[in-house]
């Protein structure tokens, strides 16, 4: 038996796969808070057409251990409010004082109110423990409100979103990894023991934003540089036996 393309087998069998995946059906996703979530023809697309308090629109189901690829659009050039996702959402946290999950969520512009402090043009990425209104927790990222904001984006962590224009994303989301890629690009990473939960669309003050063409694949994870690393060796080592076994011709 030729041992070296069999444990080369084994060695493509072990690497990363490319998987495809359907865009998914959207019409059994459910909505929490005062939000307006309409479907679009096909049940691939859906339209979140309120200027209301924080609204999401989730799968219901655990999904870590997932990665998520999405376009969203602000379709007017009304209002400069909150636009984004969640991960690891329980049915109702919107209400839940005990609320355990992740807030993406991307602002146009930077604005004062008085009733709610500061909240900041760009992209982040926050902690949410508790019930999440209209308010200083989720406009300005407010940590006694329940919000502790993790970290802000690489590259738009300061830079608003356009009018008009198509954005797409690809989020993981592991128990211990939560990952946002923006247009092919790495924006937030952040390590940590994360709670399992739904993945869904958030939104917050800002009216006709189109979320779309929603693809799910199993997270892939890396192997461990110390298994090629194991495998290298091991293949030279095959490779000095069979020429060490190999019948030898003498002129």
């Amino acid at each position: 038996m030729n041992k070296i393309p069999f444990f080369l087998s084994l060695l493509v069998a072990g690497a990363p796969l490319t998987l495809s995946a359907a865009v998914i059906d959207l019409s059994s996703w459910k909505t929490n808070g005062p939000g307006t979530w309409k479907l679009q023809s096909g049940n691939n697309a859906v339209l979140q057409s309120a200027n209301s308090p924080p609204t999401v629109y989730h799968n219901n189901i655990n999904s870590q251990g997932q990665t998520f690829s999405f376009q969203m659009a602000v379709q007017t050039t009304q209002d400069d409010d909150y636009i984004g996702f969640v991960l690891g959402y329980q049915d109702g946290d919107l209400e839940s004082s005990s609320a355990d999950y992740l807030l993406i969520d991307w602002k146009q512009n930077t604005q004062n109110w008085s009733g709610g402090g500061t909240a900041s043009a760009g992209l982040s990425i926050s902690h949410v423990t508790d019930a999440l209104p209209e308010g200083p927790g989720a406009w300005a990222h407010s940590f006694p409100k329940g919000v502790e904001e993790l970290q802000r984006a690489t590259n738009l962590g300061n830079v608003g979103w356009n009018d008009n224009t198509i954005y797409s994303f690809d989020v993981t989301f592991t128990n211990a990894l939560a990952e946002v890629f923006v247009n092919d690009k790495k924006e937030l990473s952040v390590s940590g023991s994360f709670s399992d939960g739904a993945f869904g669309f958030y939104n917050y003050s800002q009216p006709n934003v189109l979320y779309s063409g929603v693809e799910q694949t199993p997270a892939v994870v890396p192997i461990p540089a110390a298994f090629w690393l194991f495998g290298s060796g091991l293949l030279g080592i095959l490779g000095w036996r069979a020429n060490v076994n190999r019948p030898r011709s003498w002129k």
